[in-house]
Order: structure tokens, then C-alpha cells, then sequence
């Protein structure tokens, strides 16, 4: 008999639940100490208080000074400041020409994409079939009008890190400022903004067991972008809004401890990962996506040929198995993603991803779990597919660079 259903949430990539430490560190900003931290009587400068202890805390984990911290709504917001601003303020300068790459998270590609109409150029470099960046081609795209390099630190979907320091070198030796989106991974992997050479950091609280809506941008001392936000004098005069106080408190504590256990939960999550690639890629004609190693240490991507990645995601949920297809911020799109098309699968086989991904919450029988249901699963879905018939009696082979 078949093990009894169970829940499995394997989508921590598009969010993370909120710790019951977190949640109880966060509760007295919204009962007791509710005060508005920009108010002078003592219950809004007690919340103040609580504002810039928590600035401190975060700047600790990334090796940051506190003035170096602007707290923000989430990476999106983070990232369209940090390459927004440095794009207007540098192209003062003469500098109009912007380096990222081609598998970024849609909040850098749409901000490049946004800056083009405004007549700046923008060098998208190809990623290669292991997904990750190569610095010497970061070089050689700098100019003398670069402005800015953008490179996300882990991708979002492929989970593949990024050689950070060596980029980041790179561009201080050549006088071009540097940021990365560090969304997935923060909490996840030591970050050392100043030894890493990072001029500019965006993180977002939900992806480490924090709360949603609640992020920051690292900006390193002696870069002042223009404001995205006008308004009030909030983060000294350069993100107005009344600041989310509650939130702040979650994501610093959440931050705090994701740092404390990050050597532990990473071992874990790295076993549990290898495991089920090992276990996934027991099946017909499925390929691991990204390298096997410099990847996140909860992120497994898949691509199963001969099925549609909507359809496999259906059947795990009737399972109890939650995942995705890619980022949860495209999840409305047909398109096949274009972080897989980045790195050469074709639109046949990047139609048929799956990303699982772990985090604290996730436990060995969770692997199990989804190593019994998902070759079934595959097994069902190509049986009912005249493609998959297709593809066994021609023999097919699709054109995928290996790495």
C-alpha cells in the first residue's frame, strides 16, 4: 500500500512562512508599541529606538554600517532604486551604458527595459549552460560610459550562484559601481558587502522566514541616488514613507537568525537537495538545470521532456506537494522561462521545469515523499502525450549544452 498523502511545501523560492520567533518578535508593533517612529512623545521614539537597533542588527549580518541600510517595501522596490538611480545620477556624468545579464529577475530586466526607452543602453550578457556568470566577460562588456553592473547574486529559479567577489573586484578596480540582487540569496549564503566589493544590495525579508512586504537596499557610503520615493524626511531623507516598523523588526530577526544557522541548515538542505536530484534524474530523460554544485543549497530545477511543467505542478498539488514551475512572478505567463531559454534548453524541454526548493521547514520524509509521487507522476502525464510517443519512436534528441 502507498505511503498516505501528506503536505509538502517545496516552494520556499517564492516564499517563505513566517517563523513563530519572528512572529512573536514583530506582535508588539502592532498592539503596544505602535507608535509612528517619526512622533516625538516617548511611544513613537520608543518605536524609533526599535528602528535603528534593528538597522544595526542587519548591517552586522551583512558587514555593513548602519547609515549604509534604507529599509524599502521588497527586492522590486530595492532593485528599480538601486539601478534607476544610479542610471539618472551617472548619466549626468556622460555614463548611459548598464551591464546585467540576460537571466535576471524580472524587476532588474523591466527597470533596464524601462531605462532603454529613456535612451540608455544596456549590454545583456549570455549566461552559460551551467548558469553561471563569468567574470572575464563582465570585463570586457565595461565601457567607458558604464554606469552601473547589475548581477543577481543566486538566480531565482536555477538557484546557480554568481562568482560575486570576483565580479565586484572587477568592477572597483575599473570605477564602476556594482549591485547585485541578493533576494534569494540572503540568509542562505554568507554575504560580506565590503570584502565582496558589492556597492549596492538588495534583500527581501519573505524569502528567510521573515514577513512579505518588507525589504532593504544596501547603499555603500558615498553614493547618493536620487529619491524613488518623495515624501516625507523618513531614512534620512531618502525613502519617505512611514516606515513599516513591524516589519523591519521581522525581517531583521529573521536575518539574525538565519545567519546564526546558516552553516547547520545548509549542510542539511544541501544533503536533502543532492539526494532528490540524484533520485529525480533516475528518470527517463530528465535533466538537472544549473550546476550540480555552485547552486543554493535548498534549490533543485528540473526539466522532464515530453510534458507541460502546468500540468506536472496539478498533479503534485493533488498530491500535497507545493512547487513551481519557475518564479512565482511569472507564474501567469505560457511563455517557457527565460531563464532556461538563457541557458540553452529549448522551448520543448524548458516547457516541462520543476522547481523544488527546501528550506527550515523541510525534513528527509519530505524527499521520500516526492521521490515516490513524481515518477509516477512524469509516467502519467507522458502517457497521456502523443509528444512523449513522438519523441521515443523518433529517438529524438533535443540540442541541450551540457556543462
Amino acid at each position: 500500500m502507498s505511503e498516505a498523502k501528506r503536505f509538502v511545501y517545496a516552494d520556499n523560492a517564492a516564499t517563505t512562512a513566517v517563523s513563530p520567533s519572528v512572529l512573536r518578535a514583530m506582535e508588539p508593533y502592532y498592539t503596544t508599541h505602535y507608535g509612528n517612529p517619526s512622533s516625538l512623545y516617548s511611544i513613537g521614539q520608543a518605536a524609533k529606538r526599535s528602528l535603528e537597533a534593528a538597522r544595526r542588527d542587519v548591517a552586522e549580518c551583512l558587514n555593513a554600517d548602519p547609515n549604509e541600510i534604507f529599509f524599502t517595501s521588497g527586492g522590486s522596490e530595492a532593485d528599480n532604486w538601486a539601478i534607476k538611480g544610479a542610471a539618472h545620477l551617472l548619466a549626468q556624468k556622460g555614463k548611459k551604458h548598464i551591464i546585467t545579464t540576460k537571466f535576471e529577475h524580472h524587476a532588474v530586466l523591466h527597470a533596464c527595459a524601462a531605462l532603454e526607452k529613456e535612451g540608455f543602453e544596456v549590454t545583456y550578457l549570455e549566461v552559460h549552460s551551467n548558469g553561471v556568470v563569468r567574470p572575464e566577460e563582465v570585463e570586457a562588456a565595461i565601457r567607458e560610459d558604464t554606469a552601473l553592473v547589475t548581477i543577481m547574486y543566486a538566480n531565482n529559479e536555477i538557484g546557480t550562484l554568481q562568482p560575486i567577489r570576483e565580479i565586484g573586484e572587477i568592477c572597483r578596480r575599473r570605477g564602476v559601481w556594482f549591485h547585485t540582487d541578493a533576494v534569494q540569496a540572503a540568509g542562505n549564503v554568507p554575504i560580506d558587502v565590503k570584502e565582496q566589493n558589492i556597492d549596492m544590495l538588495s534583500l527581501s525579508a519573505h524569502k528567510f522566514h521573515g514577513p512579505k512586504g518588507v525589504g532593504l537596499l544596501y547603499i555603500r557610503k558615498g553614493i547618493v541616488l536620487p529619491n524613488l520615493i518623495d515624501g516625507g524626511a523618513q531614512e534620512r531623507s531618502r525613502r519617505a514613507g512611514t516606515e513599516n516598523v513591524a516589519g523591519i523588526i521581522g525581517l531583521s530577526t529573521a536575518l539574525k537568525e538565519a545567519c546564526a544557522t546558516m552553516q547547520e541548515r545548509g549542510e542539511r538542505l544541501t544533503k536533502m537537495r543532492d539526494r532528490l536530484i540524484a533520485g529525480a534524474l533516475q528518470i527517463e530523460r530528465s535533466r538537472l538545470n544549473g550546476d550540480s554544485v555552485r547552486r543554493l543549497p535548498g534549490n533543485v530545477s528540473l526539466c522532464f521532456e515530453g510534458i507541460e511543467g502546468e500540468s506536472l505542478l496539478l498533479l503534485l498539488d493533488l498530491e500535497g506537494v507545493c512547487a513551481s514551475s519557475g518564479s512565482a512572478c511569472t507564474s501567469g505567463s505560457l511563455d517557457p522561462s527565460h531563464v532556461l531559454l538563457s541557458i540553452g534548453l529549448p522551448h520543448e524541454v524548458a516547457h516541462g521545469s520543476l522547481r523544488l526548493s527546501f528550506s527550515d521547514g523541510n525534513t528527509e520524509e519530505d524527499v521520500d515523499y516526492i521521490l515516490e509521487r513524481l515518477p509516477r507522476i512524469v509516467e502519467r502525464l507522458r502517457a497521456m502525450s502523443p509528444l512523449w510517443e513522438t519523441i521515443k519512436s523518433k529517438n529524438i534528441q533535443y540540442d541541450i549544452r551540457e556543462f
